[in-house]
């Protein structure tokens, strides 16, 4: 069994703490939120990620792959993980190489065509990492744009994709405001995480849930209040990214702190 301190000590990854919940993000009414789904549906599937747990080792990266037929050397993922490095200066450098499938097994920052950045272990007031995937939104504006249909959201809330009917004109790709989406480089058609609709209907976890060894990655049930990923969102500090949109994404965060973007 892996030992996360040991796993954090020897990946060599960060330093400087974890990011703590902010008193600046607003929280969620829990009792409107459960309000909000009383749609007659027995089942709302929400996210939960915890980045105080999240290591950035890259298994649900490369288990999103295996499961979604995603090429593993191809930079194109369903889901990827962004390492965050805010120094004392108040600058945040983030990367995330390969869409962290490898892991981060340097200490130094990919900044892409600007070349790898070397930061000094003294000057970093904090670092941690930031799982992301499609947030499948109560108001997906991907749904919106799609001119043929092919994009569409379920009676349980989960937003996919008919590969048949994508023409691959690329408008939910521009107007998903969390970059969630591509396209496939094999089917060449619209891609996305889909919360492995294919298992999670079927009683099973998410391939990413699956393969994290720490707990960062959580699927659950918003309709069902023992559900304890349902328990979290309703009793504790949990906020989502980009709320000023206004799609109401249904991944929520542990530990969000305000340099995530």
């Amino acid at each position: 069994m892996i030992n996360r301190r040991e796993f954090c000590k020897k990946a060599m990854v960060m330093a400087g703490g974890i990011a703590l919940p902010l008193s600046a993000f607003q929280l969620f009414d829990p009792k409107s939120l459960h309000a909000e789904k009383n749609d007659g549906n027995s089942t709302r599937w929400i996210f939960l990620v915890d980045t105080h747990k999240c290591v950035g080792c890259g298994f649900c990266v490369k288990a999103c792959k295996s499961e979604n037929e995603v090429p593993f050397e191809t930079n194109a993922s369903r889901t990827w993980v962004e390492r965050y490095v805010v120094t004392l200066d108040g600058h945040t450098y983030i990367d995330s190489p390969k869409e962290a499938r490898n892991g981060f097994t340097s200490t130094k920052i990919d900044q892409q065509h600007h070349g790898l950045k070397d930061v000094k272990n003294e000057d970093i007031a904090k670092g941690f990492f930031v799982p992301k995937l499609c947030n499948q939104c109560d108001k997906p504006s991907c749904v919106q744009v799609c001119p043929v249909g092919a994009t569409f959201r379920t009676n349980d809330g989960v937003v996919l994709i008919d590969r048949k009917w994508c023409i691959g004109c690329g408008y939910c790709v521009q107007n998903c405001p969390y970059g969630a989406r591509f396209f496939h480089p094999v089917h060449h058609v619209a891609e996305k995480c889909n919360f492995c609709y294919h298992r999670i209907t079927k009683g099973l976890k998410t391939a990413c849930v699956d393969a994290c060894p720490f707990g960062a990655r959580k699927i659950g049930n918003l309709k069902d209040l023992s559900d304890p990923v349902t328990k979290v969102i309703m009793n504790d500090r949990v906020g989502v990214l980009k709320e000023e949109y206004g799609n109401k994404p249904q991944v929520f965060y542990l530990g969000l702190s305000k340099e995530v973007r």
